[in-house]
């Protein structure tokens, strides 16, 4: 939900499933004394990242422990596409570990329900001079860039990879796509693709393959199983690709692999 603000005020965004904790936030908090604005708020996760790339807040203010979305994966996904923006959780979930992680990904403030006053009121004031302190020293084109080339480099975009390599590998039978993994981590498929290649440095098709092989390699012991069947068992369509990507991976064909493994058993 988009709201009216001041364009050069910071923009705040507040997500949270509870409209009065939403509502409470917005009319309470002293807003103006921070020159922040809040200019949009949402209701669960998935609303609130696909408002994010619209409204491009400064700063949010969110609950981890919502319907629809992981909250870790949701503060990996943001931290990692917009490394500059603020991050304050305000939550019931007391989980020391849960924090940590939070903190690692790039979260500012980890806040507990319910927050007194001064708490919020010190994270928006280190928030906003911390705002402050970034844009004077990036005002120009080469910083921007700078720090362009630094965002796949954050912890976040690494939670995002492992996350993504752990849903490839539990999905590899199926007749998976790019796009299907960046819905899974909350990105698109473009953001996904220049992560696994950064930190993986293997596009999608290669992280995927080489998962399909491996599964083959460990089914081609078993000697009852038809080589076609194991390529359809590990997610190929057609046995003359799994031939074809079998042989370029491991050096020989299905066939003599297998052979190869009986032989010294």
């Amino acid at each position: 939900m988009l709201l009216s603000g001041g364009e050069s005020m910071y923009k705040v965004m507040i997500i949270d499933d509870e409209p009065i904790i939403v509502e409470g936030l917005q009319k309470i908090v002293p807003w103006e004394k921070w020159n922040c604005k809040v200019d949009a708020v949402a209701y669960n996760g998935a609303d609130g990242l696909e408002l994010i790339n619209g409204v491009r807040p400064d700063i949010i203010v969110s609950d981890i422990s919502m319907p629809q979305m992981d909250g870790l994966s949701m503060i990996a996904s943001v931290k990692s596409q917009f490394p500059d923006l603020e991050v304050i959780i305000l939550t019931g979930y007391r989980n020391f570990d849960y924090a940590r992680q939070a903190i690692n990904l790039g979260v500012t403030r980890f806040l507990l329900k319910p927050s007194k006053m001064d708490e919020i009121e010190e994270a928006l004031s280190f928030i906003t001079n911390h705002l402050s302190d970034k844009k004077a020293q990036s005002s120009n084109l080469l910083d921007d860039e700078k720090e362009e080339e630094h965002i796949d480099e954050n912890p976040a975009g690494k939670f995002i990879v492992k996350n993504a390599v752990r849903y490839i590998e539990e999905h590899y039978q199926e007749k998976l796509k790019l796009s299907d993994v960046a819905d899974q981590v909350y990105v698109s498929q473009w953001h996904l693709s220049k992560l696994l290649n950064r930190h993986m440095e293997q596009n999608f098709s290669e992280i995927l393959n080489n998962v399909r092989i491996e599964k083959a390699r460990v089914l081609l012991q078993d000697p009852a199983l038809r080589i076609g069947d194991i390529a359809e068992q590990v997610g190929f369509l057609d046995i003359a690709h799994f031939s074809r990507v079998f042989k370029k991976q491991v050096g020989k064909s299905a066939n003599d692999y297998r052979n190869t493994v009986l032989g010294n058993k």
